[in-house]
């Protein structure tokens, strides 16, 4: 063996294959929508929190009930939702029955940065997808939650 040859690779297996596939999918289509929402002046996570919220409507969720939901967890939510308060995004207010929680709610600013953004997602998806049938996408979508259950069981 020379010194300049490669050492072996390890086999590459159908799981690798389709975990690495699955990373540049996502990265892929989430790169668009990030543009999307930077454009607006936000992040992802600050829409994903607007989005949350606004399903929420009108009791509002605690912290941990935001980050229950996220597409993708962010560690430190607290200052998340800090600098979207200072913005005028959302609210939050400790409860007085149970002093130890405090509800994020939505703003109408809030309401009306995300109503503006509707309809720009809708088609960016529309384009993003647009070479697949739906049968194609309606069976992505199914494996894609039985993706997601493995982990839960």
């Amino acid at each position: 063996m020379s010194s300049r040859s490669k050492p072996p690779r390890p086999p590459f297996c159908l799981e690798n294959r389709v975990f690495v596939a699955l990373l540049q999918a996502a990265d892929t289509v989430s790169q668009d929508a990030e543009q999307l929402f930077k454009a607006a002046g936000l992040t992802g996570a600050q829409y994903n929190v607007l989005r949350i919220l606004r399903g929420a409507e009108p009791a509002g969720l605690p912290c941990r009930g935001i980050g229950d939901r996220m597409i993708s967890h962010d560690p430190d939510m607290t200052r998340l939702l800090d600098r979207m308060e200072k913005r005028g995004l959302i609210t939050r207010e400790r409860q007085t029955d149970d002093r130890r929680v405090v509800k994020t709610r939505i703003t109408s600013q809030g309401l009306s940065l995300l109503k503006t953004l509707d309809q720009p997602v809708h088609d960016l998806h529309k384009r993003q997808f647009r070479h697949m049938p739906a049968s194609r996408l309606k069976a992505l979508g199914v494996l894609l939650v039985e993706v997601r259950a493995g982990k839960e069981g």
